[in-house]
């Protein structure tokens, strides 16, 4: 079991700085590796497109309608997303008989996000776009934990899978005797309950935060939607199953520590930056922050994209690997080097096909749609 306590992000910790996805369109790269935020978009769409439309119309259609994608990554994907809200709005000016807006489409990620690969694909973007009007496509780098856009900006805000990343992570230490729950890298059913109570204090603090920052820039009726990686509501809070993604990682590296490739003390120094939250955990933080309304509140069952499929099990497995590897691998490279990632995920690989069918699944995706004050 694992004692958690706060910590202030510094240079002991530069995995939480080096958060971005896999950059490129390789084989091992986030653009070719993210099919489940493909499957959220249209688990998102309703929503989006509903928000979408009551924007526009509530705010009287605007000559000019900034949109911003909160953590865009890179790929295809991002282009998607704004694709929708782009042809949603032109939509809504035909039947309304207005004018085509001009639409400033902005893009933000941390720094280091591989912007380049996107812009690549704005072409793309282009043939998916059903309209007449200017649209602009630009870069906003930087923490969406702080400020990005002037007051009075963007009209409709657009997060997809990365509110559950962390500004900062934790300092989990081991009590001697207590050296069961080693080699993890989250939350565990072996854990103590203060390691929940730290993660969720960390995101009631980010995600506050993050609610306060868009309440200074965005215009009066603005909207939001925004989609998590969460739990579903369980007498446990601590319970994680068995099919989870970082149970499989732990398990991974809990392998690659007895076969003498890294340390236990390396891995036991090292804890995701992220927290799963339940749709109830959300919404507390959204009523007591007080920007915004809640409009739109849902949970859609949460699927790599691997169960069910005709693929062998090794092959299912695989490509999970390749999906967590494709958002993890910066931050294990920051803090391991990147001399253990091949062998970590074959083991993932492994470890993920032994559980291809596992019907106890607890994660889920949760789509929030906000409306501010």
């Amino acid at each position: 079991m694992k004692k958690i306590e706060g910590t202030k992000r510094d240079s002991r910790y530069p995995f939480v700085d080096a958060l971005s996805m896999s950059s490129g369109d390789g084989d091992n790269s986030y653009a070719t590796n993210s099919l489940l935020q493909k499957r959220v978009l249209s688990k998102a769409k309703p929503v989006l497109i509903k928000n979408t439309k009551e924007m526009i119309i509530n705010l009287s259609f605007p000559e000019c309608i900034r949109v911003a994608d909160l953590g865009c990554a890179s790929g295809e994907n991002t282009f998607l997303t704004m694709s929708e809200i782009v042809n949603t709005i032109n939509l809504s000016c035909q039947q309304w008989n207005q004018k085509p807006q001009e639409i400033d489409c902005c893009l933000n990620d941390l720094p280091d996000n591989d912007f380049n690969t996107t812009f690549k694909l704005i072409p793309f973007f282009k043939k998916r776009v059903n309209r007449k009007g200017s649209y602009f496509v630009s870069a906003v780098p930087g923490s969406f934990y702080s400020r990005l856009f002037p007051r009075n900006s963007p009209h409709f805000v657009y997060s997809s899978y990365s509110l559950h990343w962390l500004s900062k992570t934790t300092i989990i230490r081991v009590p001697q005797g207590l050296e069961k729950n080693t080699s993890s890298v989250y939350i565990t059913t072996s854990s103590l309950h203060s390691a929940y109570e730290s993660y969720l204090n960390q995101f009631q603090r980010d995600f506050a935060t993050f609610l306060r920052m868009r309440s200074e820039e965005m215009v009066c009726n603005g909207r939001m939607v925004l989609t998590f990686i969460g739990r579903k509501t369980l007498d446990d809070p601590l319970y994680r199953d068995c099919c989870h993604f970082w149970t499989l990682l732990s398990e991974s590296m809990r392998d690659i520590v007895f076969e003498g490739i890294v340390s236990a003390s390396k891995v036991d120094s090292f804890n995701m930056p992220f927290f799963d939250p339940s749709k109830e955990e959300v919404k507390e933080v959204t009523e007591n922050e007080g920007s915004f309304e809640i409009d739109d509140l849902e949970i859609h069952g949460f699927d790599l994209g691997q169960s069910g499929s005709n693929h062998k099990e090794c092959k299912a497995g695989q490509k999970e690997a390749k999906c967590i590897r494709a958002v993890s691998e910066s931050m294990l490279v920051a803090h391991f080097g990147d001399d253990i990632i091949d062998a970590l995920f074959n083991k993932f690989a492994y470890h993920a096909s032994q559980h291809v069918g596992c019907s106890s699944k607890t994660t889920v995706t949760l789509v929030v749609s906000l409306i501010i004050k």
